[in-house]
């Protein structure tokens, strides 16, 4: 049992190294689309991940079209602030791909809306916050499609 975990574009090494992390513990596969805001040697990332990085079943795509292109035909949920539906709506199934965008602007309004019926937002109750950070969304929507795979 496990998840596809898709970054796109991230940009900070300890929310990578975290999700790094997250990924083996919970049995699921990391893809890591660039431009990277660091790169993968970065001691944040390693510090972060730990000693379990070599570890990880981990795949790096060049770009975005490469990621749709090789994964186009997959079941997929794209998790954003500009979701329409919360998370705990989502199907969640066996290897699906959970797609979190970069830390300053998120999934990219293009993606967005060619996938808008598979849009996912995990509830803000308080207006003045924004966002939650990467690494712990990413654990909060993993967890919870492990909860309910269960």
């Amino acid at each position: 049992m496990g998840f596809n975990i898709v970054l796109l574009e991230p940009e900070i090494p300890n929310n990578t190294g975290n999700i790094g992390r997250l990924s083996l513990a919970s049995g699921s596969h990391l893809h890591l689309v660039k431009p990277f805001g660091f790169e993968l040697d970065d001691k944040r990332v390693k510090r972060a991940g730990l000693d379990y990085w070599q570890y990880l079943s981990l795949t790096i795509y060049e770009n975005k079209e490469e990621f749709f292109e090789v994964h186009k035909h997959k079941k997929m949920a794209f998790l954003s602030s500009h979701g329409t539906k919360d998370h705990w709506d989502i199907d969640f199934s066996d290897d699906m791909f959970l797609i979190f965008g970069k830390e300053s602007t998120g999934i990219s309004k293009d993606i967005l809306a060619a996938n808008a019926d598979q849009l996912f937002k995990i509830p803000i109750y308080n207006e003045r916050i924004r966002s939650l950070n990467l690494a712990n969304a990413v654990g909060i929507i993993v967890y919870e499609g492990l909860r309910k795979l269960r």
